[in-house]
């Protein structure tokens, strides 16, 4: 009797195993995957503290750690492409990869292109300066040498200071070490980027007083893939009620980036 009883415990387990791995799977399709089951993200590689590599090559950091498991709450499987921030866009556009995980400003130009997970982190633009600079304030780097993200917000930000010349990078990394050197003098990024590089990396910059702006960044989909954002948000809303979100940032950086006021995801 205990034995026949087992069994059938078996059996229904299997059952329900089964279900589930199929449902699974037919979700899986509705999220119109390039690799059903497996989620293609692009970023640019390196960009502290978002996104760093370990000496075995293993991916950490504000991005990398969030969106992870936001991927495993989904039930994904998550793959990285590395790509050029100039190409994230492009490659998007011809399916190369599902979604960009990288730290994109979330600006009313790419929602008209692009359909966004809700905000998920909240921080600014700020004028970074070699730390020995006599520079104070934003008037005084007019005429200046000015080093930008190519094709991004900073770039549109640094023209209000008025440099001189303005260098433009592929990887804002290369901007921080050309600072550092003073081979330019001031760069336009991200506030917490900017504190990271001062604080851990111990790089010789400061940030001058006040913000350019204030940005909430978050992750790029085609706007077909509506299923797959949603599922997404669920998944980030369930990390921050249940505090795994903040364990994770202030982990990282010291407190919890969350935006107050989500900007939501532009799904009809």
């Amino acid at each position: 009797m205990t034995l026949w009883r087992t069994i059938r415990r078996v059996a229904a387990a299997s059952v329900v195993v089964m279900g589930l791995q199929a449902a699974s799977t037919a979700q899986a399709q509705d999220y119109k995957l390039i690799e059903p089951g497996t989620i293609t993200c692009a970023f640019t590689g390196s960009f502290a503290p978002f996104s760093m590599q370990t000496p075995d090559g293993k991916w950490y950091g504000l991005t990398n750690e969030v969106f992870r498991e936001m991927v495993k709450r989904v039930g994904l499987e998550l793959k990285y492409v590395i790509t050029k921030w100039d190409s994230l866009l492009v490659g998007l556009m011809a399916d190369q990869y599902d979604i960009l995980c990288d730290t994109m400003d979330i600006t009313k130009e790419r929602q008209a292109r692009v359909l966004f997970v809700d905000g998920w982190i909240e921080s600014g633009g700020r004028l970074v300066v070699h730390k020995d600079s006599s520079i104070t304030s934003f008037e005084q780097f007019k005429g200046k040498t000015m080093g930008v993200l190519v094709s991004s917000t900073w770039a549109e930000l640094a023209k209000e200071l008025q440099p001189g010349e303005t260098k433009y990078y592929q990887a804002e990394s290369d901007a921080m070490r050309d600072l550092a050197d003073n081979k330019i003098d001031g760069m336009v990024t991200d506030s917490i980027a900017a504190a990271w590089a001062a604080e851990h990396a111990k790089m010789p910059l400061r940030t001058v007083d006040g913000y350019l702006s204030r940005i909430q960044k978050g992750w790029a989909a085609k706007k077909d893939r509506v299923e797959l954002v949603k599922a997404l948000n669920k998944a980030l809303s369930d990390m921050i009620a249940d505090g795994t979100y903040a364990s994770m940032t202030t982990a990282l950086i010291g407190y919890s980036p969350a935006p107050a006021e989500p900007i939501r995801s532009q799904i009809n």
